[in-house]
């Protein structure tokens, strides 16, 4: 189990202020939030602090304003927005730091919420600067971190204030927390990691971790089709990356000396043109025409895939396993997905998925409500599936 402290470790909060980061990166339009997801997920948090009797001062950031005050990423109209998701008053104050900030929050009745403005409006913040943190830090109490989707930062806001306060996890962090030690940290075994997308480049320190943590590793999407160059097969004007034979073949060798079984399509489907519903047709590996590209996964492919799930008892998913976007080459990424979900809801293993293309596909599948947890972190879900330390995730363990 993951060691972090979480919010009833903090004890007695009447009259105290906790200073708490979330994600507030929404999608606006017009001034209006379009999408009140990341809104949502900050509820429970912010009122199991209020429950306990603290103020609630609200730390996030919104776009890249790289350090400089702009009107378009003022974090303003979220106040509005929030407080409507949250079912009372939030106040909202144009800075993060200085007496008059102070004075807000000590204005705010007994378990009053406001938001700070935008964090990434000061320069220190991204830095991680001291005196920055030093500042915002005498607002508040306590730190509490809610925002796992910036733990890979060590911003002020995400790490920084955590050397200066007493620091615990918000109630969507220690969810994700939870669920990623389910995953990868204490999981059930055996545990099998399904990665798909379009290029090796992009995951190879990924690739290089999960062989020594898991029992089955299942490549899809573009990836699949380098390691089937590398390993002689001709994949026509398929995306390929032909300059990294030597990485696919470390990665395997280093696989094979782990005893991680790599699973790659068994069949293909195979196209001329990179559209939807463009003429296919379903092929062995040795039957991919010069001017054909694969698109997706074979029915065999898939059928092999749901076998070997039946021997997990955890799977991590990051990455579709073909061109999801262009029906039908979305088949073998949706049957797959639902396959996962069929056994997560029957209690036969724990599922695990996270990554912007990931979650677009396990929804586009109609899978999503039946996995276990899914992060919608994606660039710190990547690097914890890495296996690299996330300074927001470490300075909980201080």
């Amino acid at each position: 189990m993951t060691t972090f402290k979480r919010i009833p470790d903090a004890g007695n909060l009447t009259g105290k202020t906790a200073l708490v980061r979330v994600d507030f990166n929404v999608p606006m339009e017009n001034g209006l939030v379009t999408d009140d997801t990341r809104l949502r997920a900050a509820v429970d948090t912010v009122q199991s602090l209020r429950t306990a009797g603290a103020k609630v001062a609200l730390l996030a950031h919104f776009g890249r304003p790289k350090g400089e005050r702009a009107a378009e990423m003022s974090l303003a109209p979220v106040a509005g927005a929030f407080a409507k998701v949250l079912g009372a008053n939030v106040s909202f104050v144009a800075d993060c730091k200085g007496e008059h900030v102070k004075k807000a929050i000590a204005d705010l009745p007994p378990a009053g919420v406001i938001l700070l403005e935008n964090t990434r409006f000061y320069k220190g913040e991204e830095k991680g600067d001291m005196e920055l943190a030093k500042e915002i830090a005498a607002l508040g109490d306590i730190f509490v971190n809610d925002a796992f989707s910036a733990a890979h930062r060590r911003h002020v806001t995400t790490a920084v204030l955590a050397e200066l306060l007493p620091a615990y996890a918000g109630v969507t962090m220690e969810a994700e927390l939870d669920a990623l030690d389910k995953a990868l940290g204490n999981p059930q075994r055996p545990v099998m990691a399904i990665v798909g997308g379009a290029k090796v480049s992009s995951k190879i320190d990924l690739l290089k971790n999960l062989v020594s943590k898991v029992e089955m590793l299942v490549i899809g999407g573009g990836m699949a089709n380098t390691f089937l160059f590398a390993r002689g097969y001709s994949v026509g004007k398929s995306l390929c990356e032909r300059d990294l034979v030597d990485t696919v073949k470390e990665i395997e060798a280093n696989a094979k000396a782990s005893g991680c079984e790599i699973l790659l399509p068994a069949d293909v489907v195979a196209a001329k043109e990179f559209k939807a519903h463009a003429a296919h047709r379903v092929c062995g590996l040795a039957e991919v025409q010069d001017d054909e590209m694969i698109l997706d996964a074979g029915p065999a492919s898939v059928a092999a895939l749901a076998a070997a799930m039946d021997r997990a008892k955890t799977i991590v998913w990051n990455g579709p396993l073909g061109a999801f976007e262009l029906a039908p080459f979305d088949t073998a990424t949706n049957a797959a997905a639902r396959a996962a979900g069929e056994r997560a809801k029957a209690g036969k293993l724990v599922a695990v998925a996270g990554g912007g293309d990931t979650v677009a596909a396990l929804n586009h599948a109609g899978a999503a409500p039946d996995f276990t947890f899914i992060s919608t972190a994606g660039g710190a879900f990547l690097e914890w599936m890495e296996g690299k330390e996330l300074p927001g995730v470490e300075a909980l363990k201080r």
